[in-house]
């Protein structure tokens, strides 16, 4: 069993910034397209941002510009840095791992998950 953990939610103002953390063992950080997905109540979860083997990244458009998503490789650290947050981005947010292959996007398409980490922007 692929163990992700997910660190550095909270609750913050409207144009205020977070950054999330996932660590993951180290041969799926080294092998692994990873990816960030989030989950409002009553909604589907939705891709955020993904990261493959060669740093290539690719965001959703409710993000882009605001989001970005990197790698430390010496901590086998996943991270999400999110600027100019909007009470919109209230969610939980998870760490995904091991692209099936299809719609990046798509819960479906990912194999490993984290349990997630609250984030809630207040107006």
């Amino acid at each position: 069993q692929v163990r992700l953990v997910e660190s550095g939610g909270g609750s913050v103002q409207a144009g205020g910034s977070l950054r999330l953390s996932c660590e993951a063992p180290g041969y799926v950080y080294s092998m692994y397209t990873m990816a960030w997905f989030r989950q409002a109540p009553g909604k589907e979860r939705e891709g955020v941002a993904a990261v493959d083997g060669n740093g290539y990244t690719s965001y959703a458009d409710s993000v882009a510009g605001r989001f970005t998503t990197s790698k430390d490789n010496a901590k086998n650290t996943l991270y999400l840095q999110m600027n100019t947050l909007k009470p919109e981005d209230t969610a939980m947010y998870y760490c995904a791992a091991d692209w099936r292959g299809g719609t990046w996007s798509t819960r479906g398409a990912w194999i490993y998950w984290g349990q997630g980490t609250q984030v809630t922007v207040s107006s």
